[in-house]
């Protein structure tokens, strides 16, 4: 994809989404359920969509919330459910028509206090924090966000009692129930006025921001950043998690300067993305511009997304670091650095850097390795058997200085608090960090290309098999293994991945978007992970012509 001509730029007046309109559309336009693009489809990180192409509508969000209460009934889930939102305007729309369909059928509800906004990781150490102790009348949570997207997207995400994102069983179930009832006129939904919901004696507020902000010290040693007394920058995005840092510096003696706190869900304060979109991706160096302009000034900036479950670390000397970068340094630094138990292992989807693998085995953990979707993680960080999990597209947690479990999903904000830990105990550069693991155990060269694709193209390519593959050879070197399920787990990955001593490439389809994406790395050079690059393509391009 060519770079935009105003990739890194501000955003102007023509970028903008009319908010108006994209409400309007969210409960004016008629979904026909008959169209596949317009039903309920559950990817990677919930039900997505936007209302203005009839793909995040008031009847999806009453179907699926009707949907969810049957699902809740059937599994005997008979707690509250905890119900939190980002800022995209789309999840405002939506969290009032979800409140009215809970409240509706009888389901107590618990949201933050002084209607505020919830990140993605509060969510799930509230309904962990809940559950703690009990056997029975467990809670769930649902996250209304569609994470980094642009402005005019909208996004539906279950957390089941463990606290982290449903796995396919769960939502499948729940896809099937909604798009029954979108099928059949919305027929069986009960839902009452927002007024009505409101006023219920079955909505509660709690103050989860608070909880949350206190128990950061038994996650992260904040008393070594206080002393270390770094200057900290934060790029909020506007986020749920916005007026999060204020708090975090007064409630722990630090210095942190905050940009764009304000919540706008047009967030005209963005840089464009390389598309020239306005997409709140903490992982981009064009969203990031504006507070790339400012790592000079600080010993450590950071940004998250809307919903907070992702990080973007900033540093002096290296700019923004590689996602799949941070990961090792992270792990490396926290193997180090924590006391925990030996049993406990260091889980990684499979398409983030092998740079990992050599990190994790140097530090004598057991590596997971699990198809991509957070949700492989969940379980076992809610029982206790990850001390950390993290994926490429910069998403990871990982556990309590106790070793006990934190959040069972994607909390950037301790990442990003650690990126200042490691600053304040190292005294390192991130980056210099980064460049000592090379040293240490190989430079690593990772790329990941889009290729235009079909729904068949897709189907069929989610559905290859690794004993049907014969490889012996991948540019130059002896092929190691040819495999369609993750060794961690044994879980499908909905692709292929070949790895050899020197390198890999894995393929796989877009849930959501005309697209494959294949990622590559070498250990050898540049142009090794090229030749590597365009033989996984040539691979890619014949499995599916055959």
């Amino acid at each position: 994809m060519a770079l935009h001509e105003r990739a890194g730029k501000p955003a102007q007046a023509q970028d903008l989404t009319n908010i108006a309109k994209l409400v309007s559309a969210y409960f004016v336009n008629e979904v026909d359920p008959r169209q596949r693009a317009q039903q309920v489809q559950f990817g990677t990180s919930g039900h997505r969509g936007c209302a203005l192409d009839n793909s995040f509508n008031e009847a999806h969000i009453l179907a699926i919330s009707q949907a969810l209460v049957a699902y809740r009934e059937e599994q005997g889930i008979t707690g509250p459910l905890l119900l939190a939102r980002d800022t995209h305007a789309l999840s405002e729309a939506a969290y009032m028509t979800a409140l009215e369909v809970f409240i509706a059928n009888g389901v107590e509800v618990h949201v933050q206090s002084a209607d505020g906004y919830t990140p993605t990781p509060v969510l799930s150490r509230a309904v962990l924090r809940y559950n703690q102790g009990r056997s029975k009348d467990l809670a769930d949570g649902v996250v209304i966000t569609p994470s980094h997207n642009p402005p005019t997207d909208g996004g539906f995400k279950y957390n089941p009692p463990h606290g982290g994102p449903a796995d396919a069983d769960a939502t499948k179930v729940i896809q099937k129930y909604a798009n029954a009832l979108l099928s059949s006129d919305l027929l069986g939904v009960n839902a009452v006025s927002y007024a009505e919901a409101v006023a219920s004696p079955l909505l509660k507020a709690v103050d989860w921001r608070s909880q949350y902000i206190d128990e950061l010290e038994q996650v992260i040693n904040m008393a070594a950043i206080r002393a270390a007394k770094l200057r900290i920058g934060v790029d909020a995005m506007g986020g749920a998690g916005a007026s999060y840092w204020a708090l975090i510096a007064e409630r722990y003696g630090l210095t942190i300067d905050v940009f764009n706190a304000e919540v706008d869900p047009s967030f005209r304060f963005m840089t464009l993305d390389k598309d020239g979109k306005i997409r709140m991706d903490c992982s981009s160096p064009y969203a990031m511009a504006s507070l790339l302009k400012l790592k000079d000034e600080y010993a450590i900036a950071f940004g998250n997304d809307p919903d907070y479950d992702r990080h973007g670390i900033v540093t002096p000397k290296h700019g923004l670091l590689n996602p799949n970068h941070y990961l090792a340094i992270a792990i490396d630094y926290l193997c180090q650095h924590r006391t925990w138990p030996a049993s406990m292992k260091v889980g990684k989807t499979l398409v983030s850097s092998a740079l990992i693998d050599r990190v994790v085995a140097a530090n004598d953990r057991e590596l997971l390795e699990v198809p991509v979707g957070f949700k492989w993680f969940a379980q076992g960080l809610a029982e206790g058997d990850l001390a950390f999990a993290g994926e490429e597209s910069a998403g990871a947690t990982f556990a309590d200085r106790q070793g006990q479990v934190w959040t069972t999903d994607k909390d950037g904000i301790i990442l990003a608090l650690l990126a200042a830990e490691i600053v304040a105990v190292t005294g390192k550069d991130l980056g210099d960090y980064y460049a000592d693991l090379c040293a240490q155990h190989g430079t690593s060269y990772y790329q990941r290309t889009d290729a235009p694709s079909t729904p068949a193209m897709n189907k069929a390519l989610a559905g290859i098999r690794a004993y049907k593959l014969k490889l012996n050879e991948l540019a130059g070197d002896a092929v190691t293994a040819v495999m369609s399920k993750a060794p961690g787990n044994d879980g499908l990955i909905g692709g292929v991945k070949v790895t050899t001593a020197n390198g890999w490439f894995a393929a796989r389809p877009s849930g959501t978007e005309p697209i494959y994406k294949i990622y590559c790395e070498s250990f050898v050079s540049a142009e090794h992970l090229a030749t590597i690059a365009a033989e996984a393509q040539q691979l890619v391009t014949t499995w599916l012509a055959d």
